[in-house]
């Protein structure tokens, strides 16, 4: 991010969901390690044998799944909320504890690493994360999957270690980028698959970019828009990203 760039002059932050957006679930074991260290921790915390396949979890924060899922096991909401540091903690040293298995029942999406690749060679273009994900979870899977490397350093987005709204983690990972990299950026981008990603992007004041590469389709993203989202199929052309950017490739 430090100097300039003959060719590119455009500051540039975009900010990208994890699950449904950079990668996908495959398989039986899908997302096996994150599953199971939510069973992990109700069970830890709780005594509850449980999973979070009981409710509907597409684009929620992992703090949001932790309470709805304990809610439908019988646990009151502000008990549940209430333990939430503890929850959050068992989960992630769950996740430690089990880091070779992370890769396991997940695959980056094709376009993915090429597109990543193609930002991170422009230095007035910083990558970060925003993610309902636990944010030693959601790097842990970037490590795991090949593709942390193609993220700015120092790492940097909005988590759901972070806040329980996803709403406000595109403002919250905005705030990190300016502190790290002094000067305003030109243009703020948030990709997701899910209107709670559309929702996010647009209430933290960036440009939401929709992909249709997890449950939801183009017109299920596009209805939620108030701000003029771009809704694409995927990720897999590169030079068209960088257009909508602003930026070339």
């Amino acid at each position: 991010m430090e100097g300039e760039s003959h060719a590119i002059k455009k500051r540039v932050l975009v900010t990208f969901d994890v699950d449904g957006t950079l990668m996908r679930s495959t398989g039986p074991s899908s997302n096996r390690l994150h599953r199971r260290a939510f069973s992990h921790a109700f069970l830890d915390v709780f005594g509850i044998e449980g999973t979070i396949d009981v409710i509907e979890h597409h684009g929620q924060t992992d703090p949001a799944v932790i309470v709805n899922t304990l809610v439908h096991y019988g646990i009151p909401s502000e008990v549940a909320s209430e333990k939430l540091p503890v929850l959050k903690s068992r989960m992630v040293e769950y996740a430690l504890e089990h880091a070779k298995d992370v890769g396991e029942g997940l695959e980056v999406l094709p376009g993915i690493e090429s597109l990543l690749q193609a930002l991170a060679s422009n230095e007035n273009v910083a990558i970060g994360l925003v993610t309902g994900n636990l944010e030693e979870i959601a790097w842990m899977k970037m490590e795991g999957l090949g593709i942390k490397k193609y993220f700015t350093a120092p790492y940097f987005g909005g988590f759901g270690s972070d806040h329980i709204d996803r709403g406000n983690l595109v403002r919250i990972a905005a705030e990190r980028a300016e502190k790290l990299f002094p000067g305003e950026f030109d243009l703020r981008v948030h990709v997701g698959d899910t209107p709670n990603d559309i929702r996010a992007g647009e209430f933290g004041g960036a440009l939401a970019v929709g992909v249709c590469t997890g449950v939801f389709n183009k017109e299920q993203l596009e209805q939620v828009s108030t701000g003029g989202a771009v809704i694409l199929a995927d990720l897999c052309d590169i030079e068209g990203f960088m257009r909508l950017l602003g930026i070339q490739g």
